[in-house]
């Protein structure tokens, strides 16, 4: 009797400490909506393959090969594209209207990508930046259009 009396212990205390860690996952910082070809998000040094309806992560990178594609729209209706052999990295994204938090950073670093703006840029415009290897753009509401060469 005891000894049940302990494992149950035992296990509500494991169960009471990992219920925070579960309480504390991330949400989205959006989803991919297209995806074709060899297109992926890095996350945490891991390769995903982009599917639709695949989520987007505040510190995610987007990739694709030479045949790849891919659509993802941020939750503030923030859409970012990218053609064959890019990449954009997520370095931040904040999207908390009811407590006045915003921020995007996006790093352009290879390739072809769109950027059209979504409420963040109306609500918050200084808290955008869109970084590429020679230049760093503030955002005001638009529309940008990147290539990055070699």
């Amino acid at each position: 009797m005891f000894g049940i009396r302990r494992s149950a212990a035992i296990l509500a205390g494991l169960l009471a400490a990992a219920t925070p860690a579960l309480a504390e996952q991330p949400s989205p910082a959006g989803y991919v909506k297209v995806a074709s070809g060899s297109a992926f998000i890095v996350r945490q040094d891991a390769t995903v393959t982009a599917r639709p309806g695949e989520p987007v992560f505040a510190t995610d990178a987007l990739r694709t090969g030479v045949d790849g594609a891919v659509g993802v729209t941020l939750k503030d209706d923030t859409r970012l594209s990218l053609g064959p052999s890019s990449e954009v990295r997520l370095e931040r994204y904040v999207y908390a209207p009811a407590d006045s938090g915003f921020g995007m950073v996006l790093s352009f670093v290879r390739g072809a990508a769109v950027y059209v703006s979504g409420h963040m840029a109306k609500l918050a415009p200084d808290s955008i930046r869109l970084e590429t290897p020679g230049a760093i753009v503030g955002v005001r509401g638009t529309t940008v259009a990147v290539r990055i060469e070699p």
